[in-house]
């Protein structure tokens, strides 16, 4: 399967002497079906990167993370994603909405290994397939166009300390976020967020949400 190579594209690879290994690699690597191993891979991983494009054609990459399996494949060409409670920009999400354009990445930095899956993203409206992932407000799916492995050489290893206590668990349940305890954004959460401060520990200066920040302390 070839990528579509621009001529900026074609004409870094004639710079260097490249447009021969380009084209071999597309061939060898570049599929538009998961196989086996991509299923495998995608669905053991706990995190991955999103970028999108918004409105004036900005690009943007954002982190999502969850348990290993929060995203499924769904058919040889189909995946999906749930979008959890976040600062309630929808930044994202609503680029999907206007450019359903995507390009994933899934990473294992211990082995290392990673995965780049780009293809066209769509926001699923259905309940049904949403209360399957707990805590999901909404599924993304993305019907992929391109999916290929990259070679591990500038890859750190690294080890996982610890999951995030915020990922919601299997019955939706997750604590309120720390940012949100911030006094004085305390009258511009959603309903569904309004007076959980006092159970969460009572509300913060921002500098006190800062100071956790910049500790590490996992109530931040």
């Amino acid at each position: 399967m070839a990528l579509p190579y621009s001529e900026q594209h074609r004409a870094l690879q004639d710079r260097f002497d490249t447009r021969r290994l380009a084209d071999t690699l597309a061939e060898l690597i570049v599929h538009d079906e998961f196989t086996e191993a991509d299923q495998a891979f995608i669905t053991s991983r706990d995190m991955f990167w999103l970028a999108t494009v918004d409105h004036l054609g900005q690009p943007t990459v954002s982190y999502k993370g969850g348990t290993p399996g929060f995203v499924r494949v769904l058919d040889s060409r189909t995946l999906a994603f749930p979008c959890y409670d976040g600062n309630g920009m929808y930044y994202s999400m609503g680029n999907v909405v206007a450019h359903p354009a995507v390009g994933m990445l899934f990473m294992d930095f211990e082995k290392p290994y990673r995965l780049r899956v780009q293809g066209q993203a769509s926001y699923d409206q259905g309940e049904a397939l949403a209360r399957s992932f707990p805590g999901a407000q909404f599924v993304i799916k993305v019907t992929a166009t391109s999916i290929f492995q990259n070679c591990p050489r500038y890859v750190h290893r690294m080890s996982k300390v610890g999951a995030s206590r915020y990922v919601p668990t299997p019955s939706g349940e997750a604590p309120l976020a720390g940012w949100k305890r911030i006094d004085f954004i305390q009258p511009a959460l959603p309903h569904y967020d309004q007076g959980r401060v006092n159970d969460a520990g009572g509300p913060l200066t921002i500098e006190e949400w800062a100071g956790k920040v910049a500790t590490g302390d996992p109530e931040a």
